[in-house]
């Protein structure tokens, strides 16, 4: 059994709008947003192994801002992997697909529409948009991650930050 969490990098400001948009950071809303997702994910006891990030600064800042929310004292959780800025959901799967055996239970920090591609694809849903700061806990019946494909995973969690902590309709 093997568990991955996506989660859509928290809102990002756009005042500079010459910024390139790796260079984009989280807006105030967006920094309250991933400490409180961050302190959900953690009331639901969902804690990472690691957690990979696009280097994009917004997803970075999510990442930290959640490991932070999670309490993790791990060395090093956060790693940056240029290959998941990325905005097509199977560079996202191809990537996943290339994850050492031994990696059993991760976060993901990445970015619209391949988090939400990604998340359809998976579990044979029909969601149109992860909200920014969304969160999905998936659950996979798989022991290598190159056995990852459609259909694999069964949602255990999902929320975002104006649910209002209603229970999600995937659950």
């Amino acid at each position: 059994m093997k568990t991955m969490i996506l989660i859509r990098h928290a809102k990002s400001s756009w005042k500079e709008p010459m910024l390139q948009d790796m260079d984009r950071p989280l807006n105030k809303r967006g920094q309250a947003n991933a400490v409180m997702m961050g302190e959900r994910l953690r009331s639901h006891q969902y804690m990472p192994e690691k957690i990979y990030s696009s280097p994009a600064v917004r997803a970075v800042e999510t990442a930290h801002l959640f490991e932070e929310a999670l309490k993790i004292r791990v060395r090093d959780i956060v790693e940056l992997v240029p290959a998941i800025y990325t905005f097509n959901y199977e560079e996202l799967l191809g990537w996943v697909r290339s994850l050492d055996r031994g990696v059993n239970n991760f976060c993901m920090v990445c970015h619209n529409p391949a988090i939400t591609d990604l998340f359809n694809f998976l579990t044979l849903s029909h969601v149109d948009k992860i909200p920014t700061c969304g969160v999905a806990v998936l659950e996979l019946d798989i022991t290598n991650w190159s056995q990852l494909g459609a259909g694999k995973a069964w949602v255990k969690f999902y929320d975002f930050p104006k649910s209002d902590k209603k229970p999600s309709p995937l659950v």
